[in-house]
């Protein structure tokens, strides 16, 4: 009896303890592998970037601190392709992952959709078997939405909302290149086994650590994307569900046995989450100061060049003045002597050979009657 008892307050004990872990976990919480890719991190980076095949490289990158999915289990965070595939003037873009050499498991798909008067509708959304049924990340587009097509609400306190239209989206850098006449269609050339030089793959974090770095982004991710709960492209379900979508029967197996779980066992570790995010903020900071301080000393370096040049040019003109007025003068003056005493014979001038001293040339002589070495300038005169 006494040992059911203690059973008993255990298990109220530790249900207890669920329930208010349970309750403490943020909105933005699902309880599915898709907790450890951030679609909001991913729409940024998508905006951010100019082709696909160095969105897929930034997406793989450890200092982007997006990827952080291990969905086969071997503690190592694994590889995300981009996919391209084309239906009219929609581009169904799709993050994928093996899992081994015959499982491969879709992430998330972009679906982009040009009109014919040249806006552009983005939408990222999420598998369904890694973040749940709709889970549907869009710009925040100036209009009025549909409230039966708004997703799960989600906390925005102190955000300011910035919105952008269909035109604006269609000039990401992204967008224009993928829409551009010369874009050849990409899909991803890596596969299980086989990866670029430059994937290193490291050991995921635990979510609380991922969440608390990804935590004080919220508040620009929820400036620009909001959650939506309609597929905007029509054909959604018929092009990439039906033709396109790969999905792997180990993830259901593994989300149904709690594999995943363990990802969550760690929530002491969102402080260091934090720390994180503040050393990488600050760096990023120091980083931009220094090179505005350089940018603004080139600027006043070049500043003064520009100054000293204009000085020097202005000094260079008043000498060529004072010089050609002078010259003028000399003339002036020496065409009246030359009407007083016309039986004088042409005078010679005093040319100074270099290194040595004056040499008298007759006036109708120059350098270049020579054609002499200056070194040679003395002695070829004196010989004469």
């Amino acid at each position: 009896m006494k040992k059911l008892i203690i059973t008993s307050i255990l298990a109220l004990l530790i249900a207890g303890g669920s329930a208010m872990r349970a309750q403490e976990r943020p909105d933005e919480y699902l309880g599915l592998p898709g907790d450890n890719l951030n679609l909001y991190a991913v729409m940024k980076l998508f905006q951010e970037s100019e082709t696909l095949e160095g969105f897929e490289r930034s997406l793989n990158d450890p200092d982007s601190r997006i990827n952080n999915l291990d969905l086969n289990g071997d503690n190592l965070v694994d590889y995300i392709t981009v996919q391209n595939y084309v239906d009219g003037d929609v581009h169904t873009i799709v993050l994928r992952t093996a899992l081994n050499r015959k499982e491969s498991q879709d992430l998330a798909v972009f679906t982009v959709q040009k009109f014919r008067n040249g806006e552009v509708q983005i939408q990222l959304i999420g598998d369904e078997a890694l973040y749940g049924k709709n889970y549907i990340i869009e710009p925040i587009y100036a209009e009025t939405p549909n409230p039966g097509y708004l997703g799960r609400p989600v906390s925005r306190a102190n955000t300011a909302v910035v919105t952008t239209t269909y035109y604006e989206v269609a000039t990401w850098p992204l967008v224009r290149y993928i829409y551009s006449p010369a874009y050849i269609i990409w899909r991803s050339p890596w596969y299980w086994g086989y990866y670029p030089v430059y994937w290193n793959p490291w050991r995921p974090y635990y979510w609380d650590y991922y969440y608390g770095y990804h935590y004080n982004w919220y508040s620009h991710y929820y400036s620009y994307y909001r959650p939506w709960h309609h597929y905007r492209y029509s054909r959604y379900n018929d092009f990439y569900c039906v033709h396109v979508r790969n999905y792997s029967p180990t993830v259901i197996v593994n989300i149904n046995r709690g594999t995943y779980r363990t990802t969550y066992s760690r929530p002491e570790s969102r402080r260091d989450g934090e720390a994180l995010y503040a050393r990488t903020v600050t760096s990023q900071n120091t980083r931009t100061q220094t090179v505005a301080n350089q940018d603004r000393r080139s600027a006043a370096t070049s500043t003064g060049n520009s100054v000293g040049t204009s000085t020097e040019r202005r000094t260079a003109a008043s000498t060529a003045t004072r010089t050609a007025t002078g010259t003028t003068a000399g003339q002036r003056t020496a065409a009246t002597r030359r009407e007083a005493t016309t039986t004088t014979p042409a005078a010679n001038v005093d040319f100074p050979a270099p290194g040595g001293p004056a040499t008298r040339i007759p006036r109708w002589a120059s350098i270049r009657s020579f054609n002499l070495s200056p070194s040679l300038y003395s002695s070829r005169l004196t010989a004469a």
